[in-house]
């Protein structure tokens, strides 16, 4: 697979007053995001998740260090609108993001903006909704949706922007389980059918196990990177970020800590059960 992303040594820091500290919210961060891929980024609140995810689309520049989009230098003025066409941003709360009283409005805000061809418009605006399973929705006043609905619209928005990657930055923090487990399989379908990268950042462990990749951050750095059953499964290693392995692992590491034999890479429910029921001899 191609690189569609790539840091090398960034570090970024926020303004601070004169005499204030200095404290780096991301510190010597490279990583590598391959085109197609679905990763997850988690990390306790301050672990500099989010900050990262401001710098994959130029929302933040980096104070050192290179963020490469697709090849391009977001440190480049000239490249900001290329290298927002190629990622789009999805955030926590979609009525932020939400700009028109009617759904499809809403969705054609982007590429209108763009100078896109009202023909064109019309076709990017009824595609985005149907990879959303919004299309019935198009007439709607946005605000009478769900929140779940709602972040799915603000995902249709990004998507007519007809973007390589999609990140989104704690964008299922404020729904519900049902709202949640929409936006979740919305871009698990983007992923495998449409092949748009996803970079999903969030404090749901959880939802690592949609994902390829797991990147856990933690005091501006990354502190693991792998599988989401290689790292998932490391409940002591997570508990020393101030993580919580998902409950399917907390449960089988106390079992196994009573002393049944079993493993701690079985990360849905259906695994747990046909875990446990192996230990069981049944």
């Amino acid at each position: 697979m191609s690189t569609i992303i790539e840091t090398k040594e960034i570090k970024y820091h926020y303004p601070v007053e004169e005499g204030e500290e200095i404290r780096l919210a991301l510190n010597g961060v490279t990583v590598s995001i391959e085109a197609g891929s679905f990763v997850v980024v988690l990390g306790h609140n301050g672990s500099g998740k989010s900050t990262l995810a401001k710098h994959l689309n130029a929302v933040l520049i980096p104070s050192e260090g290179t963020v490469l989009v697709d090849g391009l230098d977001t440190r480049e003025e000239a490249n900001l609108l290329d290298v927002r066409r190629r990622v789009g941003m999805v955030f926590q709360n979609p009525d932020n993001q939400i700009v028109a009283n009617v759904v499809e409005e809403d969705v054609a805000f982007g590429p209108e903006n763009l100078g896109i061809p009202t023909a064109e418009i019309r076709e990017r605006v009824d595609t985005a909704l149907k990879a959303v399973g919004m299309e019935k929705f198009a007439l709607h006043a946005p605000h009478k949706l769900s929140g779940g609905q709602k972040q799915r619209i603000a995902i249709a928005g990004v998507i007519a922007m007809t973007p390589k990657c999609i990140v989104l930055d704690e964008s299922t923090a404020m729904l519900d389980p049902s709202g949640r487990q929409e936006v979740l399989d919305t871009i698990s379908w983007l992923n495998r059918e449409m092949g748009i990268t996803i970079i999903l950042i969030t404090h749901h462990m959880n939802e690592a196990a949609y994902a390829g990749r797991v990147i856990v951050m933690d005091r501006g750095q990354i502190a693991m990177d792998g599988t989401p059953r290689e790292i998932l499964s490391q409940e002591e290693k997570l508990r020393s970020l101030g993580l919580e392995a998902p409950p399917t692992v907390e449960l089988l590491y106390t079992l196994r800590r009573s002393g049944w034999d079993v493993p701690l890479d079985a990360l849905t429910v259906d695994e747990c059960a046909d875990a446990i029921c192996r230990a069981l001899g049944r």
